[in-house]
This record gives C-alpha cells, sequence and structure tokens, in this order.
C-alpha cells in the first residue's frame, strides 16, 4: 500500500530527500478523490496522480520528475504545487465547466470557475488550490443554490477540528466564498448568498500575528546570499526588501517604473490585485535608493520601457513561487531558518522599520500598499512603540522643575 501523508511532507525539497527511497509511492490528498503520488528514487523522485475512476477503483499515472535535483521548469520538472496543478488537469481529462452551463452549478464546479479566474487574471491560484484540499466528496457534488447554511457551517467547524489555525480557517473560507460570489454572478438562479455568508462566517480573533520580523543586518545578509546565487534573485530580492513591495508586485513591474533621474529617485510600482473590483493596476511612487537605482538600471541595459524589470534567469516575469527555492538557499547560507523566514518576512520588516522610525502610519500604509486599519490589526505592538515614541514628544518634563517659591502675579492696585 502506498503510505499516505499529509502534504507538507511533500511539499519542499528538503521534506521530501528526507523519506525513504522505496518502489511504493507516497501519496497526499489534493482533492476529493485525487491523489499526488511521489516515488522516492535513488537519483530523483517522480510524480503520478492518482484518481477514482468513478467505479469504486483508482488509475494512476506518471506525469513528471520532482524537483528533488534540478529546479522546477514547469514541464517534465515539477514542484509539488505545480505536480498538484497538473494532477487535477489530468483527472479532469479535457472536460470543458460550460458544457453542461444549463445544469445549476454545483460546489466543485463553482472551484474549477474560481481558480480559472485566479489564472486568467494572473491572481494567485493557490488561493483555490488551499480549498480543494479540505473539501470532501460530497460537498463538492452540492448545488450551490440549494445548499444550506448548516452544511457550510459544518465544514467550517470541520476544519478547525481537523487542528488549522484560526487564520489559516478564515482564509481557506475566505477563498471558498469567493468562488462562491463568483458563481453567483454568473448564473442568476443563485439567490441563497446569505447561507455561505452566515454559515461561513470569519472566526473571531483569528487576526493573531505570525509575522517574522529580521533585523537589519540579517536582512543585509540575505540580499547579500541571493546574489551569490544570481543576480537575478539578488535584485528581485534587493527590491522586495527595499520596498517591502509584494513579489506579484514586483513581477509587474516595468523597465520605464524606474525615476532614476532625478534628486529623489523612486520606483512607481504597481497595486495589487486585492480587494473586490480591483481589476485596473494602479502605480504609486515609492522612493529607493540612489544605490539600488544602479543595480536596476545595469540589470535593464537594452531594454524597452515596457520590458519586465525584475526577470528570472529565462527572461521570464516572476510567477507565484518562483523564487521559494534559491530564496530558501540564501536565507540558508545567512544563517537563517528557511521554514521560518520568507520572502514575505522582508515585508513585515520593512513595514515595522518605518514603524520604529516613527513615519506617519498612514504613510506607511500607502507605501506598502495596504490600509491603516490592516496595519492597526498585523503590526499592533510595533504601532504601540510608534505611538508612545510620538506622545513622549509632547510629554511634560518634570525634572525641570521650577523654584519653589511661589510668586504673587497679581499686581497690586493703586492707591
Amino acid at each position: 500500500m502506498p503510505r499516505r501523508l499529509r502534504s507538507a511532507a511533500l511539499e519542499t525539497r528538503t521534506a521530501r530527500l528526507k523519506l525513504a527511497i522505496r518502489k511504493k509511492p507516497y501519496i497526499a490528498r489534493v482533492g476529493p478523490g485525487l491523489r499526488v503520488a511521489y516515488r522516492r528514487n535513488e537519483t530523483g523522485g517522480s510524480w503520478s496522480v492518482i484518481a477514482a475512476d468513478g467505479k469504486g477503483g483508482n488509475w494512476m499515472k506518471g506525469f513528471a520528475r520532482a524537483d528533488d535535483h534540478e529546479e522546477a521548469n514547469g514541464n517534465d520538472v515539477l514542484d509539488f504545487w505545480q505536480a498538484q496543478e497538473r494532477a487535477r488537469i489530468i483527472a479532469r481529462g479535457h472536460r470543458n465547466p460550460d458544457a453542461d452551463s444549463g445544469k445549476p452549478v454545483t460546489v466543485g464546479e463553482a472551484m474549477d470557475r474560481y481558480e480559472a479566474d485566479l489564472k486568467t487574471r494572473g491572481g494567485d491560484a493557490y488561493n483555490a488550490r488551499r480549498v480543494w484540499v479540505h473539501l470532501s466528496n460530497a460537498l463538492v457534488s452540492e448545488t450551490v443554490a440549494l445548499i444550506a447554511r448548516s452544511k457550510f457551517r459544518s465544514w467550517r467547524d470541520g476544519l478547525v477540528k481537523k487542528g488549522l489555525a484560526a487564520s489559516t480557517v478564515n482564509r481557506t473560507i475566505g477563498a471558498l466564498q469567493a468562488a462562491l460570489e463568483l458563481a453567483a454572478t454568473q448564473d442568476r438562479r443563485i439567490a441563497n448568498q446569505d447561507e455561505w455568508r452566515k454559515g461561513l462566517a470569519a472566526l473571531p480573533d483569528a487576526e493573531q500575528s505570525r509575522n517574522v520580523i529580521i533585523p537589519d543586518d540579517a536582512v543585509l545578509r540575505i540580499i547579500a546570499a541571493a546574489y551569490e546565487e544570481n543576480h537575478h534573485i539578488g535584485s528581485l530580492v534587493e527590491v522586495a526588501a527595499v520596498t517591502g513591495a509584494r513579489v506579484s508586485q514586483l513581477a509587474r513591474l516595468e523597465v520605464g517604473d524606474v525615476q532614476g533621474n532625478r534628486t529623489d529617485p523612486r520606483l512607481m510600482m504597481p497595486s495589487a490585485r486585492k480587494g473586490k473590483g480591483r481589476k485596473r493596476i494602479e502605480r504609486r511612487p515609492v522612493p529607493i535608493p540612489a544605490s539600488l537605482v544602479t543595480t536596476l538600471k545595469q540589470a535593464s541595459v537594452g531594454k524597452p520601457d515596457e520590458a519586465s524589470l525584475l526577470t528570472r534567469a529565462d527572461g521570464a516575469p516572476w510567477r507565484h513561487s518562483d523564487h521559494r527555492h534559491p530564496f530558501e538557499r540564501a536565507v540558508t547560507r545567512a544563517g537563517l531558518d528557511p521554514a521560518v523566514v520568507t520572502i514575505y518576512a522582508l515585508r513585515h520588516s520593512s513595514i515595522v522599520r518605518q514603524l520604529l522610525a516613527n513615519t506617519p502610519i498612514r504613510v506607511v500604509a500607502v507605501q506598502h500598499d495596504t490600509s491603516v486599519v490592516m496595519l492597526e490589526r498585523t503590526y499592533s505592538k510595533y504601532i504601540a512603540d510608534h505611538s508612545d515614541a510620538l506622545s513622549r514628544r509632547g510629554m511634560l518634563d518634570t525634572s525641570r522643575r521650577v523654584s519653589e517659591k511661589v510668586v504673587n502675579l497679581k499686581r497690586n492696585r493703586a492707591r
């Protein structure tokens, strides 16, 4: 029998290489009736898909090598997340999600459309995959227009019973809600939005910060180590550390966004595709040091203004998880734990650095393309430090006490 694992045991190269070499594959559930199988070999692992055949049995098909000893290329060498996506495509075959458009849409079909929509508009398809891992066969087949809130509530509570953190539960149910809302906009027969809005209500007190904040000397070590990898990942990491921008924003930077011929150089940073209805990408100026301008100018020699500013070694823009393995190696080389320090730690550290430097919170929010409310919710400890420093500027200094002698300021009246 193949050994069933939690997906975390297959998600990273480091975790997979700790598994014993054997002929029987290790498997992880990635959806209802769908498994990704990993075979640990002497020379390198391989990926297969195991899916239900609809007759009470299963079928298995190999499709790619694992990125155990070589970089994933999205084709014949895949990391876990790419393998998971390929497995779904193979399992679904060439099914057209619109072929049965006259039938009421199911939860599973709503998830398919949501994932396709994310890919079409350049969103993070992992938002859909995080839901698929936890969906049951029964819920997948439910008709969206008829499902009751009790089933949604039961599913949400089941995530808690699995041991998921409250913040993870909220992110997962939020993605499912987004899929159902999209389905409702495409099918006017779906009029029961209250069922999932109330059944999938967010858990209270879940916004406890797990953000990793690293000191400036550690950030500088990571940047240096990233450049030792190559200048492509080095440039990405340096810009991420300086601006605190998300990787999705950095991937959309163009050569023309560098405004270096100024006394106050800056980048015109694209906004993130976050929030309802945000379809147009806006650009906001973010200050950068002259040293970074020099680095970016050198990296963009000969490129037109509309070309991607930060690219992978093959010249293509960075995608969602392309940076993961080289960044992990850079973090390890810098003497830190890659299981703790992700590239998002650079963003968190940038925000905290500005807060502790007494930069107004509203300015910090604008520079990092977020809101004051989100900063207050996520970085409350550091905002308290920030506000404390500001308050002390106007504090009465009682050490400068005047003479104890009381002077009567009342003028003597003329007699």
